[in-house]
């Protein structure tokens, strides 16, 4: 299986030409690394050419890397069944820069798209349908961005009062609480309701 990947791999980077930045094979997988400019390309020839006729859009996602100058990289997945092989295609963004949508290319991708655009905040040109998908419309950030808080900004509840959603910034008041992290193997230095009648004399429980 890995020989053949290699074969597919220097086979799409022969056709592909510039449009295919490196590739490789791990884990049973090819992956292939190309530019925004290039991936509509990209996708069509590894959808149409006979040799990959990879036809069936798995998923769309991404990854956060915050530390880069494009910090996220858009992952799709995607499955030949003529073929019986999975090749993975990478492309590097920034917050500001956009990724053409492949909607025309896979109808599947609209719902990827709208789902990475929610949760990573990376806008797709020409998406017929760009919105959020998981949050609600009033929502602030993008959730599975790095630097989000896990706390989020803002909490929602309905008011009795104004009869409606209503949205507040984030309380996080709490009482003190004192934990105790010993290990029940050891034991507790204190008595635990009921362990005083272990304490008991023999004698006096032979009684």
């Amino acid at each position: 299986m890995e020989d053949t990947l290699n074969d597919l791999g220097d086979y799409i980077a022969g056709r592909a030409g510039r449009s295919v930045i490196s590739w490789d094979v791990t884990l049973g997988e090819l992956s292939i690394v190309t530019t925004r400019d290039s991936l509509s390309s990209l996708m069509k020839l590894i959808r149409d050419d006979s040799n990959c006729l990879l036809k069936v859009l798995v998923d769309v996602t991404a990854t956060d890397y915050p530390e880069r100058e494009e910090r996220f990289e858009i992952v799709y997945n995607l499955l030949s069944l003529s073929h019986n092989h999975r090749v993975r295609v990478k492309v590097a963004t920034d917050e500001k820069t956009p990724v053409p949508s492949i909607v025309p290319l896979f109808s599947a991708a609209g719902w990827f798209e709208r789902e990475v655009w929610d949760m990573f905040g990376v806008f797709f040109t020409d998406h017929p349908d760009l919105r959020r998908m998981l949050t609600d419309y009033g929502f602030e950030g993008h959730p599975l961005r790095k630097d989000f808080p896990l706390t989020g900004y803002v909490e929602v509840r309905y008011d009795e009062e104004q009869k409606r959603v209503v949205y507040e910034p984030v309380k996080l008041t709490q009482d003190f609480r004192s934990f105790d992290f010993m290990s029940p193997w050891e034991g507790a230095e204190y008595i635990l309701p009921g362990d005083e009648k272990s304490k008991k004399d023999p004698a006096e429980k032979a009684s």
